[in-house]
């Protein structure tokens, strides 16, 4: 059997991983099976940070960053600050095949996904709205630090050809402020996809992770003979540790890698769950955890 491997970020996308390694079980291509996988979180309003559901901005708005990589070609589509569009990153997959404006923002992003057919609907749920209406009252009277819930969802499949694409989205930091853009739709930060090699996803506070540049940095290693999980460990810690030193702080920062090999890897500076399959092993939920000595504990998702 050839090899094939999905990866992803939070247990919220175990569904959807499930869903894409019956896909790849089956031959589907790389990119196929990572869109229905991002689809299928954002169509979820359970899950309030991508997607349908997700919580709005400082006005009350839901606004969602997204990209697609495919890393055969290197051709990559991005939006953000996007509005009304149920699956952004089906927009940003479109993007990928432009020579030429693959990476649109705002109103641009918006207006381009309803010329070209994608599904428009009010983003906005009524329970979204309710926790936005708390939390605008909370912060005017408490005086207390709004952000929260910036879980993107990330994805990296592997196909039996040997292909490797990688797909990220989100609706950012929960109250953030109006056109603020995270990691998750930037080149190298958020993602990075080369089938040659593997790729690399992230999630966490979009600000610090754009500052180290780690999903490249992930690919760049594991292309100098690193494992996932080496190159995973040597860029993350070695990162946060210079941020701190640095910049004074350092916010959540979790990456996961896949290699073209079909092996995986993991780091993060805080509790991180995700979720993993191949040819060999069903659909599974782990749990990592950061370790002494610049490395990564994981276990079984109880």
């Amino acid at each position: 059997m050839n090899n094939w491997a999905v990866i992803s970020t939070w247990n919220m996308s175990y569904e959807g991983l499930k869903t894409s390694a019956d896909l790849l079980k089956k031959g589907t291509d790389a990119k196929d099976a990572v869109e229905k996988l991002i689809n299928q979180v954002e169509s979820n309003a359970e899950y309030t940070s991508v997607g349908y559901g997700g919580l709005p901005n400082e006005n009350g708005i839901v606004q969602m960053d997204a990209a697609f990589m495919d890393g055969n070609t290197l051709a990559q589509g991005s939006v953000a600050a996007i509005e009304n569009v149920k699956h952004a990153v089906s927009v940003a997959r479109k993007l990928s095949s432009n020579k030429t404006n693959s990476f649109l923002v705002g109103e641009g992003a918006s207006n381009y996904a309803m010329k070209n057919g994608f599904e428009m609907t009010n983003m906005l749920t009524a329970n979204a709205k309710k926790t936005w209406q708390q939390k605008v009252k909370e912060t005017h009277e408490h005086d207390v630090h709004p952000y929260a819930g910036h879980d993107t969802v990330g994805a990296i499949t592997l196909d039996q050809n040997g292909a490797v694409t990688v797909a990220t989205s989100t609706s950012g930091l929960f109250m953030k402020k109006n056109g603020r853009i995270g990691d998750s739709p930037l080149s190298g930060s958020g993602f990075y996809a080369d089938s040659d090699i593997g790729a690399a996803a992230a999630t966490g506070l979009g600000e610090d992770i754009m500052k180290g540049c780690l999903s490249y940095e992930i690919v760049r290693q594991m292309s100098a003979g690193r494992s996932p999980q080496e190159a995973c460990d040597s860029a993350v810690y070695s990162f946060c540790k210079k941020l701190k030193q640095r910049y004074g702080q350092v916010g959540e920062i979790s990456l996961i890698a896949l290699n073209n090999k079909g092996e995986w890897g993991v780091a993060t500076n805080v509790e991180f769950t995700f979720c993993v399959a191949d040819n060999k092993h069903k659909a599974q939920i782990f749990t990592a955890n950061p370790a002494p000595n610049n490395k990564t504990q994981i276990s079984a998702f109880n």
